[in-house]
């Protein structure tokens, strides 16, 4: 994982969609079960914010941003179902999103803006890592394994993450989505401009 390098007394945060149980704990086991050293440190979730530094004078821009797009949308859908891969750009194995994607691609896009506006080395991409880093052999069985994996839920909120200096990422605050909030015609949430997000991997 590229990390960007913290200075003193900064925070390393990231936003994303937590997966619930029981499949955090599936996906999780079967990250381990695949050699992935980052199993334990990483939660099982879909980015909508990758790691990101900010001075602890930013942080309250940051929640009251991150509140507003909360507010900006509704609950939805989400269904994860077989795997894929980034190779050989990058070494890693994914559960695919394959309802929710257009969601997704919103609550990222309007999360990636104002104070937490920055450039993004990959196009945006909703998914749920299970390998990341490991040989070939461990990415082939991580891609064979997962090919019939299956889970649905329904999204209320997205967190925000804090990476601690033990390395593991734990989420700090939610942000919980309204379901008041109304579609509008171009499809993205209230507020939020539409369009084709960049984003990145985690």
């Amino acid at each position: 994982m590229n990390l960007p390098e913290r200075g003193p007394g900064q925070v390393r945060i990231g936003v994303a969609i937590e997966v619930p149980e029981p499949f955090a704990t599936e996906l999780q086991s079967a990250r381990a079960r695949f050699g992935d050293p980052l199993a334990s440190a990483i939660p099982p979730h879909i980015t909508l914010l990758g790691p990101t530094v900010l001075d602890p004078d930013a942080l309250d821009a940051a929640h009251a941003h991150l509140e507003r797009v909360a507010a900006a949308a509704a609950p939805f859908r989400l269904h994860l179902r077989g795997s894929a891969t980034f190779r050989p750009v990058s070494p890693v194995v994914f559960v695919q999103v394959v309802e929710g994607i257009a969601e997704c691609e919103h609550l990222e896009q309007a999360v990636r803006s104002g104070p937490l506006t920055q450039e993004l080395r990959f196009n945006y991409h909703p998914h749920v890592t299970v390998a990341h880093e490991v040989g070939d052999p461990d990415l082939d069985r991580a891609f064979d394994e997962m090919a019939t994996y299956e889970a649905r839920f329904d999204v209320q909120g997205f967190h925000l993450y804090e990476h601690g200096d033990d390395g593991v990422w734990r989420p700090r605050r939610p942000y919980l989505l309204d379901d008041a909030a109304v579609l509008p015609p171009d499809g993205a949430p209230g507020g939020v401009a539409g369009g084709v997000a960049r984003g990145s991997r985690p």
